[in-house]
């Protein structure tokens, strides 16, 4: 199934998101301010998207979508990124069980050429697995960066117009259809942990109109209280997707009528 894009149809809303992305940021910082190695922090980030993942079961929400490694972390010191490609594997072997268990099916999205063997296989057999649940969708983005994505989907549309000899229109519904969540709806709240007010390369074609709730807390600390503020503040908001908010009035008016 392909969701269409929010700025050719308009979504339902509701007080809770359907779909829920987050940038994990803070870890390193969480471990340096207790004097600890960054590693640290990172493995204890993993015990927050446990916890994540469960608020999300609870609340009802749909689809969870987190930001592991972007493509540009590769940057980074090459024994961080060791361990995080060795912790990447210990969680695909240690959770997948976990998730399919708790009817959650799993995603992984990005450039995975670029991970060894090993951790191809074992997120091929992870989405194999846990492919036909419908509690939860989790999808982690590793080695992802959304001007990669919108690229990607470039390069298989020319692609399919090539192989079928038709020039296939250029629309967002067309594009759309090639991204790399073209399974999912748009993120209706992004929250990005770790105080940073920035979208850092993140789904950046799905987050047109995405509510942004940007907290000081650093990722390991992000529970479940932490999630339902971020909750709490996006049913607050006004989501109006270009009308106004008398159009709106009227509209919950007249389906107030309906009901009666």
């Amino acid at each position: 199934m392909t969701y269409t894009s929010s700025t050719v149809r308009v979504p339902a809303v509701a007080g809770v998101p359907r779909h829920i992305a987050i940038i994990m940021d803070g870890n390193g910082r969480w471990a340096t301010e207790r004097r600890l190695p960054r590693v640290a922090g990172h493995t204890r980030g993993v015990d927050a998207v446990r916890s994540a993942v469960e608020a999300c079961v609870e609340r009802g929400v749909e689809y969870l979508t987190l930001f592991a490694f972007s493509s540009e972390n590769w940057r980074r010191p090459t024994d961080e990124v060791s361990f995080l490609m060795r912790l990447f594997i210990t969680a695909l072997e240690r959770e997948v069980g976990r998730l399919h268990a708790n009817g959650i099916r799993l995603r992984v999205i990005g450039d995975l050429s670029m991970f060894n063997e090993r951790i191809q296989d074992l997120i091929r057999r992870a989405e194999t697995k846990t492919a036909r649940n419908t509690r939860l969708t989790l999808t982690i983005a590793a080695n992802y960066g959304g001007r990669w994505d919108i690229m990607q989907a470039t390069r298989k549309l020319v692609e399919e117009s090539a192989r079928t000899g038709t020039p296939a229109p250029v629309t967002e519904d067309t594009l759309g259809q090639h991204l790399a969540m073209a399974y999912a709806p748009e993120p209706d709240l992004f929250i990005r942990t770790g105080g940073e007010q920035r979208v850092s390369n993140f789904l950046l074609w799905q987050l047109a109109y995405t509510e942004f709730y940007f907290t000081d807390t650093y990722w390991p600390d992000f529970d479940a209280a932490a999630l339902g503020r971020a909750i709490a503040s996006y049913a607050e908001r006004e989501r109006r997707f270009g009308r106004t908010s008398e159009q709106l009035e009227t509209q919950s008016q007249n389906a107030d009528s309906l009901s009666c």
